[in-house]
């Protein structure tokens, strides 16, 4: 799914800062030699939360084959080092593909222990294409405007109409942004990241990435593995599956996980009076999603836009308590209002939306081949719908363009490295957007890499969002480079207790449920889980 993060930059004074650029050599890569890069220059644009953000732009080749030609511009962020001695850059990436990280530097610098931050300058970027880098993509403005169609096609017209809108967003891709369609991909990205690097004037780059940023990540250190320095991955994508299969592998965690909301509800029936069955609660939400086809709430809300709404609580269970206010005061009270601006809060699209799904596809199209034959895509997701009928039919009409993309698909590398100093991953087993099978497939393609698991956890992008021991393990690789390893023959090297669930929104629950003892996870797991884009 896309992702909608973003912050707002203010400007400030200007802050000195030059880098030199290292020579430009492109021995052993079989890569033409880069044009020297201008230096960085960082100028203050603090915010109220972070008083020491710098901003800067790098140019950046648009086709890297091409060094010499047309530029395109980077959107880059910075909390500096404090401590005497640096331990060089620590690149943040927040995931999408579409996801805005400039975000992400000001967070990560904050979370972090004191003494560990202090010692990095965390940089946080917007990939090519995305937020406040040039070009920005905007495909299609209002592709997600009320009332879609019902996403699971009821009949040949339905499909066809449905089709006609996926082929509709492709052609305006590649009608609108044809000259840079071909190139915003994650081997290009891939290749900026060593860009940022070189403008940075260091040899080898730190990185910490969650999402799709596991893949960026595992990309760039295929491509450079002699310049990563220490690479933290969280909540990880299978790369055996890039795209198709991996979107499949996500529909069957999605359903599982809202499973697990329609059981939470029925665990705090005192608050949301839906009933303590959850199979009764899940049923009870699909009558809301048929009533919905005829009557949108606010005129807004259909099918659609009711599976939007509730697919980031798949996502992240701190969002559980409002989602199910609206939920129960539609059902109990007919009152459709907090279903209304439940999804304002969670499912509304804007620019910044349009602007992430339009990479998104970009990405995931061009990355590799989608099957072109729409009767694969039919029968492949009436299969997975008969088992996995949450948001199946929902992300087959996401992914769709893909059928129709007017650029050729690339080939994705082979991620397998023996070459890294070790790598730390870290992954919930109940996560839905990246399943744990794909941090277990990683693990086994990256030599050395050590796994830590938040066992019988279900949310997205686990560390700095509450889990003390998800945090130490982070922490500690950050600092010393050290990494747990397992005894005996467990592929596992570490193992992390999940965070509790959330309690009933305060204005549902009984007034003794006790809420004070979560609050501070739930502040950081809500506060990260924004910037990772799983709300709008």
């Amino acid at each position: 799914m896309t992702t909608r993060a973003g912050m707002l930059i203010a400007a400030g004074a200007l802050v000195a800062g030059t880098v030199t650029v290292l020579p430009a050599s492109a021995a052993g890569t079989g890569e033409p030699a880069p044009r020297p890069l201008p230096s960085l220059a960082w100028t203050g644009c603090a915010t109220k939360a972070y008083p020491r953000l710098q901003c800067a732009t790098l140019e950046v080749p648009l086709v890297h084959d091409d060094p010499a030609g047309r530029s395109i511009t980077l959107a880059l962020t910075r909390i500096p080092h404090t401590a005497e001695t640096s331990l060089g850059p620590l690149l943040v990436n927040p995931g999408g593909p579409g996801g805005s990280g400039r975000g992400m530097a000001g967070y990560v610098a904050a979370s972090l222990p004191a003494d560990v931050a202090a010692r990095y300058d965390v940089i946080g970027f917007d990939p090519r294409g995305v937020g406040s880098s040039e070009p920005a993509l905007d495909c299609r403005p209002g592709h997600f405007d009320p009332v879609r169609p019902d996403s699971v096609p009821r009949g040949t017209d339905a499909e066809r109409a449905a089709l006609e809108r996926a082929q509709a967003f492709a052609a305006a891709c590649g009608k609108k942004h044809q000259d840079v369609l071909p190139y915003i991909d994650t081997v290009s990205t891939a290749r900026d990241i060593d860009l940022i690097r070189r403008a940075l004037g260091t040899e080898r780059i730190n990185y910490l990435g969650y999402s799709y940023g596991t893949y960026l990540g595992a990309v760039y250190a295929r491509l450079y593995p002699e310049r990563v320095g220490r690479m933290a991955l969280d909540s990880v994508v299978n790369p055996n599956g890039v795209w198709y299969e991996d979107n499949i592998a996500q529909d069957y965690a999605f359903d599982t996980r809202h499973k697990d909301f329609m059981a939470w509800v029925a665990e705090h029936d005192a608050a949301y009076g839906l009933g303590t069955d959850p199979a009764a609660v899940e049923a009870a939400w699909y009558r809301m999603r048929e009533e919905l086809r005829d009557s949108p709430a606010g005129g807004k809300v259909g099918p659609g836009e009711l599976e939007d709404t509730f697919l980031p609580g798949g996502y992240y269970d701190g969002y559980w308590p409002k989602l199910a206010s609206a939920f129960s005061a539609y059902v109990n009270e007919e009152d459709p209002a907090p279903l209304t601006a439940a999804w304002e809060r969670y499912g509304e699209a804007d620019s910044a939306a349009d602007n992430g799904y339009s990479v998104y596809t970009a990405v995931q199209c061009r990355d590799a081949a989608w099957p072109k034959d729409w009767n694969v895509w039919r029968k492949d997701n009436w299969d997975v719908h008969a088992k996995a009928p949450f948001s199946t039919w929902n992300n087959a009409w996401y992914n769709a363009p893909c059928a129709f993309w007017p650029v050729a698909p690339l080939s994705p590398p082979d991620v397998t490295n023996d070459q890294l100093p070790p790598v730390l991953i870290l992954q919930a087993t109940e996560d839905a957007a990246t399943p744990y099978e794909g941090a277990l497939a990683l693990h086994r393609m990256v030599r050395g890499s050590s796994l830590v698991v938040e066992q019988g956890g279900g949310n997205h992008g686990v560390t700095l969002a509450g889990n003390d021991c998800l945090d130490a393990h982070l922490s500690t690789y950050l600092a010393t480079g050290t990494v747990p390893r397992a005894e005996g023959d467990s592929e596992v090297d570490a193992v992390c207790a999940a965070l509790p669930g959330p309690e009933p929104d305060p204005a549902a629950a009984p007034k003794d449920a006790g809420r004070k003892a979560s609050a501070p996870m739930q502040a950081a797991g809500t506060a990260l889980h924004g910037l990772l884009g799983h709300v709008r």
